[in-house]
């Protein structure tokens, strides 16, 4: 029959210190024996087998909830690097409330499973989120989830991060989170494993700053990419510029974000007007009122200044964004002054109700008036 494999007389020994610490040992007493098997493990643990070290890491488990958050740092300083270190021990430590406890295991530790890492970035705050954001070799289901979770330092530290894979869903989403972030579009951009369709749209996106840093700064292989890319969006703003029949995915992906976090407001509304992103413009047009985008952009693109008023009322813009609206919006001929006064004039008139009560006229007729 077979027999349990025994541990080494010393670490026999030590065994039973844990446990006697565990049973009743006072704090001092956990401390000392925890940093005991901790040197035991800088020291000798290599040549110990799995079934061993098992041994260690039960008692271990036990024994390490026991003391305060300085010990528990110091034992996951030390046993984050150690590619023998106790699993279970390691899965506990990566989990701790205490971001000091945690960090290192999660930036470094290979013994800890994609299962905790999963579980703590669904579950921790934003000091865990970016410990694992520089972790190597990040796997799609964990970056998803940091995408989604993530604020804004946390995404740039991931986007920075050259051996984490993305989903195509997690590359949209950063996109999302580049909408706001020049510095954000820079990491993304020079991601050499970022697919053509992102990098086609990031840069159609993308300020001409942002553009000329990505230029200076990419590899000769990705440079070319770049201009070539760029110059494709140029010879299509010169053919057709319009916004019809565009995916409008990212864009409402971003401004959906926004409003989530209480930034789809006048401002930004403002700006996506001045940089000519009325992708976005038609996205939150229709992300406030409740309507289809595709409807916004043949509004925004259409002849007649007097109906772009009105799913701007209906959102509760104020004149000083619908003026950069009109002035800006993508058609052949610009407005003069006296046409954008006569719209102020208009727009102090019309009541909220009653561009409310058109937009759903158009809903019920599927058609924008002509």
């Amino acid at each position: 029959m077979h027999q349990p494999e025994q541990l080494p007389h010393s670490e026999n020994s030590i065994i039973a210190e844990l446990e006697e610490a565990v049973r009743g040992g006072s704090s001092e007493k956990r401390v000392h024996t925890l940093r005991q098997v901790t040197n035991l493990f800088l020291h000798d643990g290599e040549r110990l087998s799995e079934d061993q070290i098992k041994v260690f890491d039960n008692v271990l488990c036990m024994l390490v909830s026991r003391v305060e958050t300085r010990a528990r740092a110091e034992l996951s300083k030390h046993l984050a690097p150690v590619d023998y270190a106790p699993v279970d021990l390691i899965q506990q430590l990566a989990r701790d409330d205490e971001i000091s406890v945690a960090e290192n295991v999660l930036m470094h530790s290979t013994r800890l499973t994609e299962h905790t890492l999963v579980e703590v970035a669904s579950t921790k705050g934003q000091d865990h989120l970016m410990a694992i954001s520089g972790r190597p070799h990040l796997t799609e289901a964990v970056t998803d989830i940091i995408v989604d979770r993530g604020e804004r330092q946390v995404i740039r530290k991931l986007a920075n991060n050259q051996t984490a894979r993305f989903s195509d869903t997690g590359y949209s989403g950063m996109m999302a989170h580049a909408e706001d972030d020049d510095e954000l579009s820079e990491i993304i951009g020079l991601r050499v494993d970022l697919p053509n369709k992102h990098l086609r749209d990031l840069l159609r996106r993308a300020t001409e700053s942002v553009r000329a840093k990505l230029m200076a700064s990419a590899p000769p292989a990705l440079q070319k990419e770049i201009k070539k890319v760029i110059k494709a969006i140029a010879d299509v703003a010169r053919s057709d510029g319009g916004l019809v029949g565009r995916d409008f995915t990212l864009a409402e992906e971003a401004v959906k974000r926004m409003k989530g976090l209480n930034e789809l407001n006048d401002t930004a509304i403002a700006f996506f007007a001045e940089t000519r992103r009325f992708g976005e413009v038609a996205a939150a047009l229709g992300l406030l009122n409740n309507v289809p985008t595709e409807m916004m952009a043949k509004v925004l693109e259409g002849p007649r200044t007097d109906i772009v008023l009105i799913p701007c009322r209906s959102a509760g813009l104020a004149w000083s964004v619908v003026a950069k609206i009109l002035t800006h919006r993508p058609i052949k001929h610009a407005i003069d002054t006296d046409t954008l006064k006569l719209a102020e004039r208009d727009y102090g008139k019309l009541s909220l109700d009653t561009a409310q009560r058109t937009l759903r006229f158009w809903m019920v007729h599927n058609k924008v008036e002509k």
